[in-house]
């Protein structure tokens, strides 16, 4: 008589998919069901149970595979659990990408009673918030100010008069920061008070939000983190004529705050935990001096800034009110444009010294008057950056603890710069090999419109040179520079197996190895030749890879800089050394592409 221990059937937990589950379950109830079930066919009622227990267990199998991927960094796949992880790590998504660039702007000016110069009360200042439009239909916001009345703006007469030959108007040439984008605005009905409140906003690609207000007209203010009580605020500097500095930062206390978070195209205010009337979030600093006890004199007290919140509700929650939200929203794929197509006003917003004083149909004659033109392109990364990227700024942005000290600091603080300075696309620190100094040359890399790699503007290298301030070293200096871009072809050689068409089969090698290459080199990055044969021999119908060889393009639209393929490939001459000041681009990948089949 047979033993129970002869029935226990060993369980293989390795076996995990569908089919090797129902090869186990088979072999169960073949063994232990001998006299129940004799009928396995595939039209049974056996087979069935037997299908249908495995597909569940093979179900089950794929999610807890893929619950504990995504709850590692390392192995997570989907972006918004990456992004998740990030932020635990100190990694702030950016979200959607804006471009900035400048604008050249003219104005007519009536002239002066004695013709000599225009009149300085209709000379204007164009405000901040004014709206262009390029040719191509995309949205631009002026940044900034922009004051006709500077004695650095160029003046020429525009016109004269048909009898004396007196001036009549002058033409004022000024130059104002604008960021891609359009404005927008959203009202959130707010209930009762909730702690830690977390608000979606229903518009997709946010750049960056501008205002957040109550119906009571309380304002809430953006800050890195909720615990962070202090912010800097921009104020107006009225003495801007004599110091030429426009504006003036100074710190303010908040208690009503919020965090700006993102998981993709959405994003999210989320509020701290303190309740309206409640005690005061923030402490009054003249009363967070230690006390001194057991003193009958006074020495000294300091200041304890760990006492400024005295109750760790990390701000006050908005309740029982509407949410005013302003904010800018950009469409990344079509905001790059080419010198010469902003050209239209689509909202002027001027001011005047004293605008009762002038008269009302001068005034609209000199807003009227206001054209634009971009001399340079306005450029930016127009490419979401991949979850293998991310990932990778993510590894880059935990070490650095909001410092920059090494190679690896520097670049993911360059990459961490916020939307609403402009994007980076690629870039790379060098210590200078002749320089005796801690002298560092950063350089940079944007994209045009059309995706394709193209030297940093000015104004995105200043908001850099800002933004660096806040991590560099005190004794550490810092050139932002632009890469030489190397443009490359590729030419090849393959042998086909018998029966392929040949010119489909070329066609499909070009193809496949024109969207290897569509993501940009990083700067430095060596292009390995041996990519290009592993590639190809993956290629179904290419029998063997005979010749892959590498050169240069330059004259017409490709890049002035150059390389010596030969001299620069290694000994074994599988990869093509690049320098560290350069990097390598495949331009156009349907004519920098070519190849033969035998």
């Amino acid at each position: 008589m047979a033993s129970n221990q002869d029935n226990i059937v060993p369980i293989d937990y390795t076996h995990r998919e569908y089919s090797s589950i129902r090869e186990d379950l088979m072999e169960i109830a073949e063994r232990l069901y001998p006299e129940t079930f004799r009928d396995w066919s595939e039209a049974s009622f056996g087979a069935l149970m037997i299908d249908a227990v495995a597909y569940v267990g093979d179900q089950l199998s794929f999610y807890l595979d893929y619950n504990v991927n995504e709850s590692f960094l390392d192995t997570a796949y989907q972006q918004s659990n990456i992004i998740r992880h990030g932020r635990i790590l100190g990694y702030k998504f950016r979200g959607t990408d804006s471009t900035y660039g400048t604008l050249a702007m003219f104005v007519l000016v009536p002239a002066s009673s004695t013709g000599l110069g225009p009149d300085p009360a209709y000379i204007p200042v164009v405000k901040q918030g004014t709206t262009f439009s390029s040719t191509t239909g995309v949205g631009f916001i002026l940044t900034e100010n922009v004051d006709f009345s500077d004695s650095s703006n160029p003046i020429v007469v525009a016109t004269v008069s048909a009898t004396t030959g007196a001036p009549t108007y002058y033409a004022i040439k000024a130059y104002g920061s604008v960021v891609s984008g359009e404005m927008a605005q959203e009202k959130i009905q707010v209930g009762v008070y909730q702690q830690y409140l977390k608000l979606k906003l229903a518009t997709n690609n946010v750049a960056e939000i501008i205002s957040v207000t109550d119906s009571e007209g309380n304002e809430y203010y953006e800050v890195d983190y909720l615990a962070q009580d202090m912010v800097i605020q921009e104020v107006a500097n009225s003495n801007y004529q004599s110091d030429n500095v426009p504006s003036i930062l100074k710190p303010l206390l908040v208690s009503r705050k919020f965090v700006l978070e993102r998981d993709g195209l959405n994003s999210y205010l989320q509020f701290g935990n303190g309740e309206e009337g409640a005690t005061d979030v923030v402490a009054d600093p003249q009363s967070v001096a230690l006390d001194a006890f057991g003193k009958n004199y006074v020495s000294d007290t300091s200041f304890d800034p760990t006492r400024l919140n005295k109750n760790q509700n990390f701000g006050v929650v908005p309740s029982n009110t509407i949410l005013t939200v302003d904010y800018r929203m950009v469409s990344p794929a079509a905001s790059n444009v080419t010198p010469g197509t902003v050209t239209s006003v689509t909202n002027t917003e001027m001011s005047f010294t004293n605008i009762t004083t002038l008269t009302t149909s001068t005034t609209e004659a000199v807003i009227n008057s206001l054209e634009v033109s971009n001399d340079e392109a306005i450029l930016g990364a127009v490419t979401t950056p991949t979850s293998a990227e991310i990932k990778r700024r993510i590894f880059d942005t935990f070490p650095t603890q909001d410092r920059a000290v090494t190679q690896a600091d520097y670049e993911s603080v360059v990459y961490r710069m916020p939307s609403s300075f402009g994007s980076i696309k690629r870039c790379s620190v060098q210590k200078d090999p002749n320089s005796q100094k801690r002298n560092l040359n950063l350089y940079v890399m944007s994209e045009d419109s059309e995706g394709k790699l193209v030297a940093t503007n000015s104004t995105i290298k200043n908001n850099l040179k800002t933004w660096l301030n806040q991590y560099r070293m005190m004794n550490d200096t810092v050139d932002i520079l632009d890469p030489y871009i190397l443009n490359i072809g590729i030419e090849f050689s393959i042998k086909a197996a018998t029966g392929e068409d040949k010119f489909t089969l070329l066609d499909t090698a070009i193809n496949t190895l024109a969207e290897k290459y569509s993501t940009p080199f990083f700067i430095g990055e060596p292009f390995y030749i041996s990519d290009i044969y592993s590639e190809l021999k993956n290629v179904p119908g290419i029998l063997d890879v005979l010749t892959v060889t590498l050169s240069g393009q330059t004259g017409g639209n490709y890049s002035g800089a150059s390389i010596d393929i030969n001299t620069n490939l290694s000994p074994d001459g599988t990869y093509l050394m690049v320098p560290a000041n350069a990097v390598v681009e495949i331009k156009y990948p349907t004519t920098d592409i070519t190849g033969k089949v035998r």
